[in-house]
């Protein structure tokens, strides 16, 4: 297993240093005339953005100082999104690099060739007096009208590689500078209609609303928790669903981050289950935390509302602490004739779901891929990445997530709270 790990942070350590030298070399080597205050700039920024990056994600997982954290979460999770699109943006950038080398090349080629100065036919040949030599250095400058040497004007080669470089990171800048925008101006409500055939009419419209992953953390703090408390009231479910993920950090940093949860408001109360980010966080130490504030944890437990079945299983990440979810627990002996909720976290425990013939299983942790093309990798891990889809008898909701692990970033994956309106099928 030790092995295992050693080649495996081995390869990750490889990955990032290559892809590190490869964008420097474009966009700092390929752009500058030589050694100089420019590339020295340019290569120290490249030297501390990583540094940092892996400083923050050691202090936050090794539980360091929380000013520390703070220190270096921000600087450091903003390169860890800049270097991803520094990246695919410099490959992309070598596509139009062969084309846009062809743009200048006439250009390039008349300020190469020499001006020639008009023929005429001497009067008389006469011989000249000898001239004495005259040192290189000590030669007076070049006589109007004649080009200048090729080493004093930019090359062909260097003129692209800044265009390019240029738009690049531009191009970079403006992306993450977009993403991380959307997620600190707070999330979006997103609003689905869910049939369930075992809802009585009497519920037919019941809304609940689903916030996942908000990360309250050394970059999202209790500014970002009050966004989202107000836009969940301000949709005034009838219940509130919080599915995990809700901190990276110890009750003793993050309490007064999470004091806004306090003021979530729904006529059947607020329910919460851990996410496997709990668990690196002291699952046990928040459950406690959250029940102080009004919510209400379903730890492998279930409730009778007035119309339908409330039930929730701990997160996966759990049984590393023996505290993993139990099925059999929160549902083994419920009636069958009543539609059921669930609340978990990680999207894979729909196949239990479907065993223990839940009608609606409400989840997040994916965020959606938060970073494109991270949806592809999200994509291979989880049955669903983000929406509504049917496994059988049971419907399966991933929420995008309110809030943003790492980068405080989302690129094609816009956070969000839901509502689900349930809707019954039956006269």
């Amino acid at each position: 297993m030790v092995i295992v790990f050693v080649l495996i942070a081995a390869a990750v350590l490889a990955v990032l240093v290559l892809g590190h030298w490869y964008v420097w070399r474009r966009l700092v080597r390929d752009t500058t005339r030589g050694p100089g205050p420019a590339r020295r700039a340019g290569t120290a920024v490249f030297v501390a953005g990583p540094l940092l990056m892996v400083g923050a994600l050691v202090a936050e997982r090794s539980g360091a100082p929380f000013w520390l954290q703070r220190t270096l979460a921000w600087p450091g999770f903003l390169w860890m999104a800049l270097a991803l699109y520094l990246l695919v943006a410099v490959v992309a950038g070598e596509v139009v690099r062969p084309l846009a080398a062809r743009l200048p090349a006439r250009r390039a080629r008349t300020a190469e060739t020499p001006v020639r100065e008009p023929e005429t036919v001497p009067a008389a040949p006469r011989p000249a007096p000898a001239e004495p030599d005259v040192p290189e250095e000590q030669a007076g400058p070049e006589p109007a009208g004649r080009a200048p040497r090729e080493a004093d004007a930019p090359s062909r080669r260097l003129f692209v590689s800044r265009v390019v470089g240029g738009a690049a990171a531009a191009a970079a800048v403006a992306t993450v500078g977009q993403g991380t925008y959307g997620v600190l101006r707070g999330p979006r409500v997103k609003r689905v209609t869910v049939p369930l055939a075992r809802l009585p009419r009497a519920a037919h419209g019941f809304r609940i609303a689903v916030v996942s992953d908000i990360h309250l953390g050394p970059v999202l703090g209790r500014g970002f928790a009050q966004r989202v408390v107000d836009t969940v009231n301000a949709t005034q479910p009838d219940l509130i669903a919080v599915v995990g993920d809700l901190v990276d950090g110890s009750v003793k940093d993050l309490g007064p981050a999470a004091a806004p949860l306090a003021r979530l408001s729904a006529r059947h109360g607020a329910y919460f289950v851990t996410g496997n980010h709990e668990y690196f966080s002291g699952a046990e130490q928040w459950v406690a935390e959250v029940r102080t504030l009004g919510l209400h944890p379903l730890e492998n437990a279930r409730t009778e509302l007035p119309y339908f079945d409330l039930a929730g299983v701990n997160d996966v990440q759990g049984e590393s602490e023996g505290r993993g979810p139990d099925f059999a627990k929160a549902l083994g002996d419920r009636d069958p004739a009543r539609a059921c909720v669930l609340l978990a976290h990680q999207p894979v425990q729909i196949h239990e779901s479907v065993r223990h013939g839940v009608d609606l299983q409400l989840s997040g942790h994916t965020h959606g891929g938060q970073l494109w093309p991270g949806n592809l990798i999200a994509a291979a891990a989880n049955p669903t990445v983000a929406g509504l889809e049917r496994y059988g008898d049971t419907q399966l909701y991933v929420s995008r997530g309110a809030g943003a692990w790492g980068p405080p970033t989302r690129v094609d994956a816009p956070s969000d709270v839901t509502v689900i309106e349930l809707a019954a099928t039956r006269a």
